[in-house]
């Protein structure tokens, strides 16, 4: 089924990790570790374990931006299979709560990513049509999900030839969550003209399907590709998908509602029995809405809080998730858990937090108690899935190597010979001086800096300060959202700076080759960021090019520099031993600079420009108006009407500005 595709073939060290690590899945064994360096090709060594197991991959990370990367390495390697990505659709999301010592409530806010919507659609929809499927995915995948089986119950197949009535067609559309829309044709949205009808699926990018009927027969089947106006591949059969994952049939909807009637009946009777009037009001008033909404249009906002309902599960009992869209065919998969030493302890953490907040809103009437369902995984639920485990990390914790029992293997040798980068202590009391002397050595060579720092105030005033000494600096922190990141990264390994500085978001599993230097400002302040296992994954950073040097600024030598020192030493001991032995020469890694993920993500451009015509003044918007009328008028001239639709639309949004 999957069908690898790379100029490379495994070095003797990924060749000997890939043997072990199959043949112990093939024995049966449900845990295994690979412990490899940085930059010795952890990534390739995975995509070739999924190749030879022939089993549909699940690959998930602890990190937005380690998953963009992975995702498009995978993309690589995997071009004609089917390769998704499944990652919170939020680009900004404040969960609602409530603080009682204060009395406020906080609503949910957020904003949606209508493409990373898509492509998790897509990777459901995916999972339930094919098997060479690898799917790369956040902490998200360990949220909850609709019923899979639902899910596909949903589910509409158009065979040519196939009589079916019109109007119980649409009507079943509408159903599934797609809207009729005959003027301005986007996503979910179908619409209608005589006997042909267009549907454009939830997760697909720019091709529609067209259903030519003569009468109530489906004579013709085609894609239909909506920007260039043509017809792109005759299809014979086609499977649609609803457009969300919490899409039920008429049947389930309706016992849901019943269920939900229920529960509000028995909790406002406990309210009234203990006098909590306040919570009464607000608990009825609240689901009574949501109710009506789900009655009217099968779809409320926070729907995933009445999921326990929609999904016909029992109080306390596991939520559906997207591993249950891997397993729904019974079949055998993998679940490769990258970077695992921080993503393990992340998924471990999840459900508390989220149940103490959820406990608080069912409390005092804002949710009513089976919204605590709607959770994520516990840590025991997502460890002892019914799949194969591969734990992947250059500093695995003692969690991963107790569960893998000795089926722990070792990848020290990296396939361009380049050794653990050398480390030098520096005085911390002059360590922003010793930096731009050190940057402008290696900016020089056309090479990139990446410097770790403790606090966002100190990476923003950091980065000001060396722009004044001329320096083309960035930083990045948590307050930068994902699509942003990615940007930041491509603009660092392009050139367009030269000095990268952050807090912890440059640490695991981003692969720049460019950089050669890595500066770890404060390096003995003991802590989570100075710990010995973030010291030797920040200075694996520097061991993808060949003057990869770390830089450690500090006063005294604390116990974890002294490990992640002694670690990185010893390996670069055994890797110049295995050099010499084998005549290799080391080189930097050369890596292409992908094509953005604008295709699969949000376009960067746009996302950017949008952000220029918030902070334009009102005189310049109006001029942009004036020009986007006139393009408007001649496109409907042309009889261009979808483009001047679209071009309505985004005149409608600068004058909402």
């Amino acid at each position: 089924m999957f069908e690898l595709t790379s100029d490379f073939k495994p070095s003797f060290d990924q060749e000997q990790a890939i043997e072990n690590i199959v043949k112990s899945i093939k024995k049966g064994n449900k845990y295994q570790t690979l412990l490899g360096v940085t930059g010795s090709g952890k990534t390739f060594t995975m995509a070739n374990v999924i190749q030879r197991l022939n089993m549909p991959t699940l690959i998930m990370s602890h990190n937005k931006s380690l998953c963009a990367q992975l995702y498009s390495e995978f993309k690589g390697f995997f071009a004609n299979n089917h390769t998704e990505y499944f990652i919170s659709y939020y680009d900004y999301y404040q969960p609602e709560a409530y603080i009682p010592r204060t009395d406020v409530f906080i609503e949910k806010d957020s904003s949606t990513n209508e493409d990373l919507e898509r492509l998790r659609l897509s990777a459901t929809a995916s999972l339930l049509s094919y098997e060479d499927v690898i799917c790369v995915a956040s902490v998200s995948a360990n949220y909850g999900l609709g019923n899979p089986k639902e899910y596909v119950g949903m589910v509409l197949i158009f065979e040519l030839g196939m009589i079916l009535n019109q109007k119980e067609l649409l009507k079943k559309l509408v159903d599934m969550g797609y809207k009729r829309n005959d003027n301005f044709f986007d996503r979910a949205d179908f619409r209608v003209s005589g006997d042909t009808i267009d549907i454009y699926p939830a997760y697909y990018e720019d091709e529609v399907i067209r259903l030519e009927f003569f009468g109530d027969e489906l004579e013709h089947m085609y894609h239909y590709n909506v920007l260039e106006n043509k017809k792109t591949k005759d299809l014979k059969r086609f499977i649609l998908y609803p457009t969300s994952q919490f899409s039920v049939g008429e049947k389930r909807l309706k016992q849901a509602i019943k269920d939900i009637k229920a529960e509000l009946l028995e909790r406002l009777a406990y309210f009234e029995n203990e006098n909590k009037l306040v919570e009464y009001q607000r608990l009825k008033q609240r689901v009574e809405f949501d109710i009506e909404m789900l009655e009217s249009t099968g779809m409320c906002k926070g729907v995933e809080n009445y999921a326990r309902h929609l999904t016909g599960l029992k109080q306390g009992e596991t939520p559906y998730t997207l591993f249950d869209y891997f397993a729904i065919k019974e079949r055998e998969f993998l679940v490769i858990v990258d970077e695992s030493h921080v993503s393990l302890p992340q998924f471990r953490g999840m459900f508390a937090g989220d149940r103490s907040r959820k406990q608080t809103l069912v409390d005092y009437g804002f949710r009513l108690p089976s919204a605590l369902d709607n959770r994520p995984l516990m840590f025991d639920e997502f460890i002892n899935k019914n799949c194969k485990f591969l734990f992947v990390s250059a500093t695995p914790a003692p969690l991963e190597l107790a569960l893998s029992k000795g089926n722990v293997f070792h990848q020290i040798m990296r396939p361009t010979g380049l050794l653990d980068p050398i480390i030098e202590l520096k005085d911390s009391d002059n360590q922003v001086e010793i930096l731009y002397d050190e940057a402008k050595k290696v900016i020089a060579r056309n090479e990139r800096i990446l410097v770790t720092v403790l606090t966002k105030k100190l990476a923003e005033e950091l980065s000001k300060y060396y722009l004044e000494l001329g320096i083309k600096v960035k930083y990045m922190h948590s307050d930068i959202d994902a699509i942003e990141r990615n940007e930041l990264i491509r603009g660092l390994r392009s050139g367009s700076f030269d000095m990268l500085i952050g807090i912890n978001l440059l640490r695991e599993g981003l692969d720049l080759p460019e950089v050669s230097l890595i500066a770890i400002m404060d390096a003995d302040k003991e802590g989570f960021l100075r710990s010995t296992t973030s010291l030797i994954q920040t200075m694996g950073r520097a061991a993808r090019n060949v003057n990869g040097r770390v830089l450690l600024f500090s006063k005294k030598i604390t116990k974890s520099m002294q490990e992640a020192i002694d670690i990185t030493n010893q390996r670069r001991k055994l890797q110049q031993a295995y050099n010499k032995e084998h005549h290799i020469t080391p080189k930097s890694v050369q890596r292409n600079l992908e094509e953005s993920l604008k295709n699969e993500l949000n376009d960067a451009e746009i996302y950017r420009k949008a952000k220029e015509l918030e902070k334009m003044p009102a005189n310049e918007r109006a001029k942009i108006v004036k020009q986007l009328r006139k393009e408007m008028l001649q496109a409907a001239k042309e009889l261009e009407f979808e483009k001047a639709a679209m071009l309505r639309d985004e005149i409608k949004k600068l004058r909402d500005l």
